[in-house]
């Protein structure tokens, strides 16, 4: 009697996986209604762009309620005793508002502009990596610190106002302040004494280590001094959200 000739287990997987491809193309197609499906996915960049719009936006927005706030406590205290007393108070509260930053202000400024590198990676020294071309967060920060050591009065990092609690980060070549995302050259403005600013950015030992790769690579480095500077009070936040003691 002839043996039964045993069915291997590749000779039934096979139908079965044409038959699911099958499924999922007519699916597909169906899905798509005869169009590429990845033409109209939204790029990263785009995503990043709108909502930088966006926290623009909503700055703006907060800036000019507080600017209604204060001139319906301007016209209130006029008409009312207790409303006249809350303004004795906020005024006393405005005394501390230029330290603070949440004033506006003026005065001499210089401003440190760091910028990537204009080189490629092949020009690079035989040790050298991708990172020795591109501007860090330890970089800003860097200047940012050394800036507030020498008594700056108040600063500006791009186009925003800043205060010592203000949050500096970087996600790849790209700087991430108070939700708003900047592409470099980075621009850092700070109002006081341009003498002591200047000497400060020259005895800092991490500008120092930064200043090396400007001249081993072709890092920005920039700085001017500006006789009347003005900036606008900070909006921002502060409250710290994450903090950390230092032992």
């Amino acid at each position: 009697m002839p043996s039964r000739r045993r069915v291997k287990p590749w000779q039934v997987a096979v139908p079965i996986v044409t038959l699911v491809a099958g499924l999922m193309f007519a699916v597909s197609s169906r899905a798509a209604h005869g169009t590429d499906l990845r033409s109209g996915n939204t790029q990263l960049s785009d995503v990043v762009a709108g909502a930088d719009r966006r926290v623009k936006q909503k700055q703006q927005s907060v800036a000019s309620l507080r600017r209604q706030v204060e001139q319906a406590q301007s016209a209130a205290a006029k008409k009312d005793g207790p409303a006249a007393q809350a303004s004795k108070i906020n005024a006393q509260a405005s005394k501390e508002e230029d330290p603070a930053g949440l004033a506006p202000l003026t005065g001499q400024a210089i401003t440190v502009t760091l910028d990537d590198s204009k080189k490629s990676v092949d020009q690079l020294p035989e040790d050298g990596t991708p990172d020795w071309l591109v501007v860090h967060q330890q970089d800003v920060q860097a200047v940012v610190n050394a800036l507030w050591r020498a008594g700056a009065r108040g600063m500006m990092l791009m186009d925003q106002r800043v205060v010592s609690t203000s949050a500096v980060r970087c996600v790849g070549n790209t700087l991430i302040l108070q939700g708003r995302v900047y592409s470099p050259p980075f621009t850092i403005k700070a109002i006081g004494d341009p003498v002591k600013l200047k000497a400060a950015l020259d005895d800092d030992e991490a500008v120092k280590i930064y200043k090396q790769y400007v001249d081993l690579v072709g890092l920005g480095y920039d700085v001017k001094t500006e006789q009347n500077a003005s900036f606008p009070a900070f909006t921002g936040s502060l409250s710290l959200k994450y903090a950390r003691a230092q032992r």
